[in-house]
């Protein structure tokens, strides 16, 4: 008994030590902007760029290269879902309405994904020293479409974070990323809870 509570002391003594201070201010702006967007809280975007613009660093230096790249895509679409949600002109409008997506949407959500999955992937494990080229760049395309549906309100972006997020909870884990890995798992729990309650508004709307 007494081994595996040292045993379980090292483990968590490692974990805060492998943890560098800068991914542990990504980690709670990061939460805290997911959080505010599942409340429907526009305050989630200026959150959400300091996040990115701090995992930016994190990413690459972890040769995570496509999700490098995705933070400078998450900033822009974080300033464009700000100035969407910002775009009412009246009190009533202010929390704009949520929308679910359309079959077309999904098609063309859905050929965006394989296509930029194949093409950055391949160029990845081809030019660069990528961890995973191919698992980095789905997951990436597929946050590129639910980023696009969140800044526009659609439902169905909290099933896509769900399902991305649980994939990010492995890669970032075996990267020794283990506060970022927690925040993604908790990421799931948020976005399940997100899913929920636009649901209900959606439902109410409809009424």
């Amino acid at each position: 008994m007494c081994l595996l509570a040292n045993a379980f002391t090292e483990s968590i003594i490692q974990f805060f030590t492998a943890t560098t201070a800068l991914e542990w201010c990504g980690v709670v702006t990061g939460l805290a902007c997911v959080w505010l967007a599942a409340k429907n809280n526009i305050l989630n975007w200026p959150i959400a760029c300091v996040s990115v613009i701090i995992y930016i660093f994190i990413f690459f230096e972890g040769k995570l290269y496509a999700d490098a790249a995705l933070q400078l895509y998450f900033l822009g679409m974080n300033l464009y879902g700000w100035y969407y949600w910002r775009r009412a002109r009246t009190q009533a409008e202010k929390e704009r309405k949520v929308a679910v997506v359309k079959k077309a949407e999904a098609l063309w959500a859905f050929i965006a994904i394989v296509v930029f999955t194949l093409l950055f992937g391949y160029t990845l494990y081809q030019k660069t020293d990528a961890a995973f080229p191919f698992i980095d760049s789905f997951c990436t395309a597929c946050s590129v479409v639910a980023q696009v549906f969140l800044a526009r309100k659609v439902l169905q972006n909290w099933l896509i974070w769900i399902f991305v997020d649980v994939i990010y909870v492995g890669v970032y884990f075996s990267k020794e990323l283990y506060a970022t890995g927690i925040m993604y798992f908790i990421y799931i729990v948020i976005a399940i809870i997100g899913y929920l309650d636009w649901k209900k508004i959606y439902r109410e709307q409809s009424a």
